[in-house]
């Protein structure tokens, strides 16, 4: 197996298999919406559900069309990751390291849409009456693999001549 497909698999399942333990410990030891603080005024455990994919963007109860439409999007974007999986070199430490992150990442959000039509989030930041919307473990794995894209194309952009 090439370095590459090792990498992406092996951190793939690192976060797949955290996040869906993580979620099925959430489910069994909280009931939905019930909320633990763990830090006061800062970090709660909460049960949530959320319809709609990142920061609730179609989280809504009005529609019934967004469940399908997160797995056509997340089977592409896999098939989008898997290809430029495929194009990269082994060299491409932040690229394969990003893929790798956010595919075990839209695998874990997407087992969440394929069994429940939803995904559990537990993971609740605040500030006062001020809340991050709440997140899980797929999510810190995608956030992560932008940043490592993000950095990969940075380092491949071409940077201007110094000759001008």
């Amino acid at each position: 197996m090439k370095r590459r497909y090792a990498i992406a698999l092996v951190l793939s399942l690192a976060v797949l298999i955290p996040d869906l333990v993580t979620k099925a410990l959430v489910q069994a030891k909280l009931e939905l919406w019930e909320s633990r603080t763990v830090i006061p005024g800062l970090f709660d455990l909460v049960h949530v559900t959320n319809k709609g994919s990142a920061f609730g963007f179609l989280n809504r109860v009005d529609i019934t069309w967004q469940t399908t439409f997160l797995v056509v999007v997340t089977l592409l974007a896999v098939g989008v990751m898997l290809h430029l999986l495929r194009q990269a070199s082994d060299q491409e430490t932040f690229l394969i390291t990003g893929l790798g992150l956010i595919l075990g990442g839209a695998l874990g959000n997407l087992v969440d849409r394929v069994r429940y039509g939803e995904v559990i989030d537990f993971l609740d930041f605040y500030v006062g009456d001020w809340h991050w919307p709440a997140f899980n473990v797929a999510d810190i794995a995608i956030t992560l693999g932008a940043f490592c894209l993000l950095i990969s194309l940075y380092r491949k952009k071409p940077h201007a001549s110094r000759s001008h």
